[in-house]
């Protein structure tokens, strides 16, 4: 078992009124260190209901989640929370920045959590608000920035910890297409400069192609495309 993610026998449904619906069917994949990978699919497929598998927010109903060779999805709350934050990184397609606080502090904050030193947590955030290009921009809040740059910090942020992988939920999608095309830049620049694997979940069929791989989610299963 080798890589930073592996989906075993992965099986998710949900009760709908009297209907069981079976979101995942028994599906198998791993996510190798430092890959891009993209995840297409149909709305209402489960893209959502299997990025949440893999970061330990939902459970499966039957089969494991590996997370650096553990069992993510079989540990206790604690424990996979431990372990989360640890090795995964999260960007959602709104950007859940705290308002009240500067881009350098919404950075920060996992680093201030995870209790690093203050003077520590400040310089690393410096550092990853550079590499995404909003150095100029440290001490302005959420609401002073454009929907781009939110989203920027918002990535800035899911890197701060040095994560094996970063999870991220149609990152473009409430974006206009200028911005999204410079968050495609951005983790194309990235990925010579972070030691991150990246799981995407996007409509964005363009997007997707700039990735190293593309999967199909379609009936519950997965099935590898050409990303071009």
């Amino acid at each position: 078992m080798s890589g930073v993610l592996y989906c075993e026998s992965i099986d998710k449904s949900y009760q709908q009124g009297p209907q069981q619906l079976q979101i995942l069917r028994n599906l198998e994949f791993r996510v190798a260190a430092r890959e891009h990978l993209a995840i297409v699919g149909a709305s209402g497929s489960g893209k959502s209901t299997l990025l949440n598998v893999l970061g330990g927010l939902d459970k499966p109903d039957a089969g494991t989640v590996y997370l650096k060779d553990q069992p993510f999805s079989q540990l206790s709350e604690n424990a996979r929370g431990k372990l989360r934050n640890q090795y995964l990184g999260f960007v959602y397609q709104f950007h859940h920045l705290l308002a009240e606080f500067s881009a350098l502090e919404n950075v920060a904050m996992p680093l201030l959590i995870a209790r690093i030193p203050r003077n520590e947590a400040f310089s690393r955030a410096q550092v990853l608000l550079q590499r995404v290009g909003l150095a100029s921009r440290e001490t302005h809040k959420p609401a002073q920035l454009s929907g781009g740059e939110r989203q920027r910090v918002a990535i800035a942020r899911a890197l701060a910890n040095n994560p094996a992988c970063v999870l991220m939920d149609e990152p473009t999608g409430n974006l206009d297409g200028k911005n999204a095309r410079a968050i495609q830049v951005l983790m194309q620049e990235l990925s010579d400069q972070v030691d991150t694997a990246f799981v995407v979940v996007t409509h964005d069929l363009q997007f997707a192609r700039t990735m190293n791989s593309v999967l199909e989610l379609s009936d519950g299963a997965l099935r590898r495309v050409d990303p071009q």
